[in-house]
């Protein structure tokens, strides 16, 4: 059984009357709260982000996994790749999931897939401080690589061993980063995780990283 205590449908509301579809999973006196970007072509039923959801539900953080998109702009590739959109409405459900009363006094991280990632980075870069860890799955932080030196929050990227074009981009954002940082490299995977195994290391790898920098954080008041 998932940790969460109770999960919730929410709208969050976005510039241009914009409304966007999420889910809000609160455990027990949650430790910190994970707002999830995932990349193109994908949703908030994410059945690989879902899947890492609740393995930080069951770690007692707070999960928040809504669309960056309505389905209509999805559908248009030009909005798909505009990072700087899909950041100012993380930003946005930042500042929403910083005034909700389940969640609002916790540290918040973000979890960032493909160009979710790219997104993650650069709305962390806008934030700084009020964001206490980024992580990357098979990301895409060449996409925000003028935005890079700005975050301050520590970052994790995750790549397969051979999904190795993306590898390639993450190794040289890595460097371009000024924040604590690691890349780790899962073994024998690809860029959508689908080897056995595979997705259990990237939640490990996540839960491990967000219990450690969202523990130490002071939730900005």
């Amino acid at each position: 059984m998932p940790f969460a205590d109770r999960r919730e449908s929410r709208r969050l509301p976005a510039a241009g009357g914009i409304v966007l579809p999420g889910e809000l999973a609160v455990p027990v006196a949650p430790a910190g709260v994970v707002a999830f970007a995932h990349g193109s072509g994908s949703s908030r039923h994410s059945p690989r982000n879902l899947a890492v959801a609740r393995t930080l539900n069951d770690a007692g953080l707070a999960t928040f996994l809504f669309d960056l998109l309505t389905d209509e702009e999805a559908a248009d590739r030009a909005m798909v790749f505009d990072i700087g959109l899909l950041a100012d409405r993380l930003v946005t459900a930042t500042r929403w999931l910083q005034r909700d009363p389940d969640v609002g006094g916790s540290p918040l991280g973000y979890f960032g897939a493909s160009t979710g990632a790219a997104a993650a980075l650069c709305a962390a870069a806008d934030l700084g401080v009020d964001i206490a860890a980024v992580v990357s799955r098979g990301g895409r932080p060449d996409l925000a690589a003028e935005r890079l030196a700005e975050v301050s929050a520590p970052t994790l990227l995750i790549v397969g061993s051979r999904d190795t074009a993306v590898l390639d981009l993450n190794e040289q954002a890595h460097r371009l980063l000024r924040c604590p940082s690691r890349l780790e490299i899962v073994a024998g995977a690809t860029h959508l995780f689908e080897e056995p195994g595979a997705m259990d290391t990237v939640a490990t790898l996540a839960v491990d990283f967000f219990a450690r920098h969202l523990s130490t954080t002071t939730a900005p008041g």
